[in-house]
C-alpha cells in the first residue's frame, strides 16, 4: 500500500521547510507518496480557503497542516476545516498552540507542537531577506541537532503505519527540551547539556521576539530587543552544531535512515550499516 500524504504549508516555521523531507530523505521510499500547498508567507483565511479543497483532489490518507500559531485567523479557519472532512489531520505548530490543545482535541485533530521552534524578529529596520534566511538557518540547525526533528519524523511515521493498517491514532505530541533530548539520544552528558541549552535558548527566542514585534512601540528600544533574540537563535545553533561535534569524536552520532521498504533502521558507528 501506497499512503497518500497532503501537507499544507501556511506562512513558515523552522519545521515548515523539512517537515516533508524527513519522512523521505533519499527521495526513494516507496510506501508513500506526499503532495503539497503552500500559500506562501501570507497565512490569512482567503489562502486556506484555497488551499484546503486543492489538497483533498488529492484524496490524502491524512492531512499535515503546518503555521505557525495555530490560533490565528488563518490557521484557525484551517482548522475549522479540517475538522469537517473526513480525513485524518495533523496540526504541526509552534508554543502558540499550547493554548489551543483542547480545542484541537474537540475538532478530532491531531497536534504535534514544537516549542522550540520560536517566532521571528519581523521589525521592517530590522528584518530583510538575508536576516530571515540567517534566523531560519540556526532554527533548522538547532531542531535538527537536538533531536526535535527526529520527533516529528518519527510522529509522523507512526502515521504512516497505522494509515497501511488502516486506522490512524492521532498524535497528542508536545516537543519539550526533554523530548527533543531523548530523541537526539545522545551518549555523551557534554553534548547532552549542549542540547538541552540549544532547545531552551530557542524556546526563550520567541519570548524575546514576542516583546520587540507586539509589546514594545518604541524603535529605538524594539530594534535591539529583535536584535537580541536573533542573536540568541545563533548562539543555541552554535551549541547544538557543538553537542553534535561531540558525539561524532566519540562515533556515537544516532541515525535513523528509512530503507528500502520505508521502515525506520538505526546505527551510530560511522562504518557500520543500519539496521
Amino acid at each position: 500500500m501506497v499512503v497518500k500524504i497532503g501537507v499544507i504549508k501556511c506562512g513558515n516555521l523552522g519545521t515548515s521547510p523539512v517537515i516533508d523531507l524527513v519522512l523521505d530523505e533519499r527521495a526513494d521510499r516507496p510506501n508513500i507518496d506526499v503532495r503539497g500547498v503552500n500559500s506562501g508567507a501570507k497565512m490569512n483565511p482567503e489562502q486556506i480557503e484555497d488551499a484546503v479543497p486543492k489538497i483533498m483532489d488529492f484524496d490524502p490518507d491524512f492531512v499535515v497542516f503546518i503555521s505557525p500559531n495555530p490560533g490565528a485567523p488563518g490557521p484557525a479557519r484551517a482548522r475549522e476545516l479540517l475538522s469537517e472532512m473526513d480525513v485524518p489531520a495533523i496540526i504541526v505548530g509552534d508554543a502558540p498552540g499550547m493554548g489551543k490543545k483542547d480545542e484541537m482535541d474537540e475538532q478530532g485533530l491531531g497536534y504535534i507542537i514544537v516549542q522550540g521552534d520560536p517566532m521571528i524578529g519581523a521589525r521592517r529596520e530590522f528584518l530583510d531577506p538575508t536576516e530571515m534566511a540567517s534566523f531560519n538557518s540556526d532554527v533548522i540547525k538547532v531542531l535538527a541537532a537536538t533531536g526535535a526533528y527526529r520527533v516529528v519524523q518519527e510522529t509522523l511515521d507512526a502515521a504512516i503505519a497505522q494509515a497501511e493498517s488502516g486506522s490512524i491514532e492521532l498524535p497528542k505530541v508536545v516537543i519539550s527540551t526533554a523530548k527533543a533530548v531523548e530523541a537526539g539520544d545522545f551518549k555523551n552528558p557534554y553534548a547532552k547539556a549542549k542540547a538541552m541549552a540549544a532547545y531552551e535558548i530557542a524556546m526563550k527566542v520567541a519570548d524575546v521576539d514576542l516583546k520587540g514585534c507586539f509589546m514594545t512601540k518604541e524603535m529605538e528600544k524594539y530594534i535591539p530587543i529583535v536584535a537580541s533574540a536573533h542573536e540568541m537563535i545563533s548562539a543555541a545553533a552554535k551549541l547544538a552544531v557543538e553537542a553534535r561535534e561531540i558525539e561524532k569524536a566519540n562515533d556515537t552520532v544516532l541515525r535513523k535512515p528509512h530503507g528500502g521498504q520505508g521502515q525506520t533502521l538505526s546505527k551510530t558507528e560511522l562504518m557500520l550499516k543500519p539496521e
